[in-house]
């Protein structure tokens, strides 16, 4: 096993779209029952991903449209939270109008901001809470190739 290195994981992400609930449910494998917007302390813990020991800080903001303007080449997992409402038939009758992202709208997203991953999980059954940060971990300890590509001014924004 290799010496423990610090990686920060910062969580970015509109208001009530279930950052706090997934670093909660990651960090104490319990999902909270009340709504507190943003109510996650800074956490580091040591974890063991593919051999290699690393110290994981985990951090939440609201999402920052300067993104990748301030961030450049730091690598993006996508994630789509609240996964077992896709299938909650009362949350649609309790939110008329509201329409669940699909699998292949998140991977075409991914596509799109040229993320290494798509993960959708729930926090509120575990499902997928361990691959989202164990990515996190891997693309970060083993980066994926970067296509050289050349330099064009681009226009426009990201919308997420």
């Amino acid at each position: 096993m290799s010496a423990s290195r610090f990686i920060k994981c910062v969580t970015v992400g509109d208001g009530a779209v279930g950052k706090t609930c997934m670093l909660i449910s990651y960090t104490s494998n319990t999902f909270p029952t009340d709504y507190v917007p943003t109510v996650f302390d800074n956490f580091s813990a040591n974890v063991v991903v593919d051999g290699s020991t690393v110290n994981l800080g985990l951090w939440i903001q609201q999402w920052i449209p300067e993104l990748r303007h301030y961030a450049p080449g730091v690598p993006i997992i996508l994630v789509g939270t609240k996964l077992d409402l896709r299938d909650d038939k009362q949350f649609f009758i309790d939110h008329p109008g509201a329409v669940p992202i699909t699998t292949a709208q998140g991977e075409e997203l991914r596509k799109l901001i040229g993320a290494p991953a798509y993960i959708e999980c729930s926090s509120k059954t575990q499902q997928n809470i361990k691959a989202v940060f164990d990515a996190a971990i891997k693309v970060v300890l083993q980066p994926p190739k970067q296509k050289k590509k050349k330099k064009k001014a681009q226009k426009g924004c990201y919308i997420l």
